[in-house]
């Protein structure tokens, strides 16, 4: 048979994604931005984006593939079945009225919603190569190709849009107009001359301010002169929670509430997941016990028992092993003292004894934090 795009698109499809487009050779309208945003420092302790050749692989993909023809992006669904705007952030609520939901107790941990199943690394990984597998038997052929989830040298979300799965939101997520932002993305390069499907280029976000005005620490700084959205990665409460590996200025930890690995607030008060999320039928992302909603006394107790060996042990296969153990007790005892109670006191006397210099003088600033207030 003859494979076309059709057949590429319908083959992802039929493996589990849940979208998927296809892009070929073409330059790229956001390696501008993209330079501009690394050479002004706002990617933060992310050395790798701004490495030289890493930056020249993203501009051009045949860097990365030689013989390179066409790509499939492919997305993946994550999201759960809590309301779009779930008891854990303060909704976007117009004057007057009350919140559509509580804020969750301050007194259990928050954990990003793509972080609560099995790492998407490892899901979209295998189903990107049972797909390039697939596609390899129908065009009777060897084929070039290289599979990305979230870990090489590409602007995934730009190749997503060239692919037609969604716009650019000022919250710098992939949006798409019937599906909202809660999906992973995966792409796989290969040397298949496919036909691209095409691309996104309507801006949904209109005057909406709602991610902007939501975010707790001004990360988000709306669009440049191009259009593009920019976020102030070291601002960001992902990676302060997730890619800082040092300590969390002082002046942004309150700021951060119960929220112990990464963060959903601007997707949370999003109006197109808020319309349109439905949960995933993905069993791998359904919640592992013991991580968002615990007891933060618990989960601090828990991790000072823990040796870093154990830690990653107890957390393999889960995204929060990223964090570390020393870097996830970090951000337990911010959202101690965040909480403010009496009852956090004793586990963090005993964290403000750690063997870890970086969970000592969290520990301290927390038990600070609760004598003053």
């Amino acid at each position: 048979m003859t494979l076309d795009t059709a057949h590429a698109v319908a083959e992802a499809r039929a493996i589990g994604f849940d979208m998927a487009g296809v892009l070929t050779r073409g330059d790229s309208d956001h390696m501008a931005h993209f330079r501009t945003w690394v050479d002004s420092g706002l990617h933060g302790e992310m050395a790798y984006l701004a490495r030289p050749d890493l930056v020249r692989r993203r501009s051009d993909l045949d860097r990365t593939l030689p013989g390179f023809r066409s790509a499939l992006v492919v997305a993946h669904s994550y999201a759960g079945d809590e309301p779009a705007t779930s008891p854990g952030e303060e909704p976007a609520t117009p004057p007057g009225e009350e919140p559509a939901t509580p804020p969750r107790d301050p007194a259990r941990a928050i954990v990003a919603r793509y972080a609560r199943g099995r790492d998407y690394h490892h899901v979209v990984g295998d189903k990107l190569a049972a797909l390039a597998d697939r596609l390899e038997h129908l065009a009777g052929r060897p084929l070039r190709r290289r599979a990305y989830v979230d870990t090489g040298p590409l602007l995934e979300r730009e190749l997503a849009a060239r692919a037609g799965l969604g716009w650019f939101g000022k919250n710098t997520m992939l949006i798409h107009p019937r599906r909202g932002s809660y999906f992973f993305l995966g792409v796989l390069l290969t040397d298949l001359p496919l036909e691209p499907t095409a691309p996104f280029r309507e801006d949904h976000c209109g005057t909406c301010r709602r991610c902007l005005d939501a975010c707790p620490t001004g990360a988000l700084l709306g669009r440049d002169d191009r259009g593009a959205p920019v976020m102030d990665a070291r601002l960001c409460i992902s990676y302060l929670t997730i890619e800082l590996k040092g300590p969390i200025p002082e002046g942004l930890r309150p700021a951060i509430g119960n929220r112990v690995f990464g963060c959903d607030i601007c997707q949370e008060v999003c109006p197109w997941n808020e319309k349109f999320s439905e949960p995933t039928a993905e069993p791998a992302y359904a919640p592992r016990g013991g991580l968002d909603g615990a007891s933060l006394i618990d989960l601090a107790a828990r991790l000072l028992d823990m040796s870093g060996k154990a830690f990653l042990r107890e957390f393999l296969g889960s995204p929060v092993s990223r964090a570390r153990r020393n870097g996830l007790l970090r951000n337990v005892c911010v959202a101690l003292g965040n909480w403010g109670a009496k009852a956090a006191v004793p586990v963090l006397e005993r964290a403000a004894h750690d063997r870890s210099e970086l969970v000592r003088e969290h520990a301290r600033w927390a038990l600070k934090r609760i004598e003053t207030n």
